[in-house]
Parts: structure tokens; C-alpha cells; sequence
């Protein structure tokens, strides 16, 4: 979710959030791996209503705070692409260091980091002033997905073969801490204190249908929950992922949602109990999630069924299905001014 502030307090961030979605221009922005083309859904009619060409294999997303331009992990080049948000064609190719996976943006929009998904493992940094890859940050592992936190104070890589989540620095962007975990590193999500702080991370783990807890300032796992068994009469479904891959927390940080790509599924989890609210059935190989900034809707990529499953958080029902590309995976959500 990209959002445009700054120094504004944590719980004013949440009521801006919280505003309707006719306050801003709101996108999903929806990747397809087995393609050339990007997705762009508008979810207050929940149909596809443009298309970007050209980025082949594409990955992962992010969005300039400003509006302007949509970046785009290009695994067929080893680029990250630079699209306007307008024309919705590709401007730049900008080399990258090797094969990127995931991406993510700072908060003032001068920074994308990529996940350079080979070893030894690096986090590719790119000045969006210059589009120029300014520096390599060195971790453990190729690096798999790349966030910044909730504050905009760190970025966060994972590591499938390193089983290690790094975390760095924004300012200095050197690495702060790590930890070395028993499985290998997927998707993540973030939970925050009041004054906007890291509390949690909530990591997916390679072979696990659940998520683990690290607390932010111990650098230690303090939880690790497994998602729901299969209900009864309902096969399992897994083909070419993890069986649990994306999560994200609602605005207002109350709710946790979790795929299962296992389960053809996604779940609710209250926080900061951590219980379970809910499920709701989605298309097969659940890969992605991203939400509304009012945290009502989640849009779910069906990397098996080249849909995007639309569910409501509260009442945990899929209202709709929207046809898109083939293979989808990452998705963000994208607020213009």
C-alpha cells in the first residue's frame, strides 16, 4: 500500500487510511508472471481498466507516492521498469545486479528496493531521482521478497535458501540486525505499535500452511501459528508454491489476513490475539494479497486460476472474481492523489 506522508502521527495515518475510496484515485496493481502484461484493476468497479505491455515476466510492484510512475521487476531482463502511470508505457529499463524477485518503495518515493534473487544475496537500491541503481546491500541468501516497514525506517528482506530475515537500515542502509530461522523465508507482513513503530513481523515460512511472530525489538520469534486443517470433503491444492504465500494487515491494525495456498483459501486473524475470525473459499494457489486502504476489501491473486478473488474482510465472502493475465502473483495497492 503506498501512502504519501510525512512526520504525521501514527493515528492520524490510520483515520487518513481510513477515508473513503472516492477521497483518491485507487488502483491494484496486479502482476502476471507467465506474461508480458500488468493488471491495473479499478476497485470501485472491480474491472480491469488498463493494461501495462511489454515487462516480461514481471514480478513485483510498487507505486511513486506522487502518482507518477508504477516500478516493475522485470525477472525476463534483470531490470527494474520504470512505467508512467499515465500512458502506462515503459520508460526506462534500469540493470539491475542479478535475477530480482519482490520490490518495495520508501515512503517519500526516492528509493525502490529490489530483491535480487541469486547468490549470495543482495537488496538492489534505486535512486528514482536518477533511475539508477546507487548500491548493492549485501545479506544472507538470495532474497526472495523486500519490504519497508511501517514507519519507513527499515527495509526488510527474506531469504528462502538463507532462512534469514535482514533487516536494514533506511538511513544508512547497511544492515541493523538479522535472524536465522529453521525454513526458509516467504512472504511477510508487519504489525505496528501506536506511535508507528515495528511490533511484529508475521513471516510465512517454506513448507509450513501457517506464519510465525518476531517480535521487532527482541529480534526473537515468540509465536508461530498453523492456519486451519482442510475442511472436510475439500482436496488440497498446491502447485508450484508454498502452501502458505501472502499476508497483510489491515489499516486500522486490527486484522491479520493470510493465504493458503493449500487450502485454495484465505484467513482472519484478530490482532493482537492472533484469532481466528473467518475464512473464504478463493480461486486456486492463493499467491498475493494486497487490501483497500479502508481495509474492507482484500484482492487475492489466484496464481492458478489467472483470476483475482475480491473477499470482504468482515463478512469473509469472495463477491467477486476478476479475469487477468496469466500466472498472477504480487500485487500492491496503489493510493494517487
Amino acid at each position: 500500500m503506498i501512502v504519501k506522508r510525512i512526520g504525521l502521527p501514527f493515528g492520524y495515518l490510520s483515520l487518513l487510511l481510513a477515508l473513503p475510496l472516492a477521497a483518491s484515485t485507487v488502483r491494484i496493481i496486479q502482476t502476471n508472471s507467465a506474461g508480458d502484461d500488468v493488471s491495473i484493476i479499478d476497485p470501485a468497479t472491480n474491472k480491469v481498466v488498463g493494461v501495462i505491455h511489454g515487462i516480461e515476466v514481471n514480478h513485483g510492484a510498487a507505486a511513486a507516492p506522487d502518482g507518477s510512475r508504477y516500478y516493475v521487476s522485470d525477472e525476463g531482463e534483470s531490470t527494474l521498469d520504470v512505467v508512467d502511470a499515465k500512458t502506462l508505457k515503459v520508460t526506462k529499463k534500469i540493470p539491475l545486479s542479478g535475477h530480482p524477485n519482490n520490490i518495495s518503495i520508501s515512503k517519500n518515493g526516492k528509493r525502490v528496493y529490489v530483491s535480487i534473487a541469486v547468490a549470495p544475496g543482495a537488496v538492489d537500491v534505486i535512486d528514482t531521482v536518477s533511475q539508477e541503481k546507487v548500491k548493492s546491500i549485501a545479506v544472507k541468501g538470495a532474497v526472495h521478497n523486500t519490504y519497508v516497514t511501517p514507519d519507513g525506517k527499515y527495509v526488510v528482506s527474506g531469504s528462502i535458501p538463507g532462512k534469514t530475515v535482514t533487516v536494514i537500515d533506511a538511513q544508512t542502509e547497511e544492515p541493523a540486525w538479522s535472524l536465522t530461522m529453521d525454513k526458509g523465508i516467504r512472504p511477510m507482513a508487519f504489525a505496528a505499535n501506536p506511535d508507528g513503530s515495528t511490533k511484529w513481523i508475521f513471516v510465512q515460512l517454506s513448507g509450513f500452511n501457517g506464519f510465525a511472530v518476531l517480535d521487532f525489538a527482541t529480534h526473537k520469534e515468540i509465536n508461530r501459528v498453523k492456519l486451519p486443517d482442510l475442511a472436510a470433503g475439500k482436496q488440497p491444492f498446491l502447485v508450484g508454491g508454498n502452501e502458505s504465500h501472502g499476508m497483510a494487515v489491515t489499516s486500522d491494525q486490527k486484522t491479520l489476513v493470510v493465504n493458503s495456498r493449500l487450502n485454495s483459501a484465505i484467513y482472519a486473524y484478530s490482532l493482537p490475539d492472533l484469532k481466528l475470525l473467518g475464512s473464504a473459499d478463493v480461486g486456486q494457489s492463493p499467491d498475493w494479497v494486497t487490501l483497500t486502504p479502508d481495509g474492507t476489501r482484500a484482492y487475492v491473486a489466484n496464481a492458478a486460476s489467472n483470476s483475482v478473488s475480491v473477499v470482504d474482510i468482515k463478512a469473509m465472502k469472495e463477491i467477486v472474481r476478476i479475469p487477468v493475465g496469466e500466472v498472477p502473483k504480487r500485487n500492491i495497492t496503489a493510493v494517487l492523489p
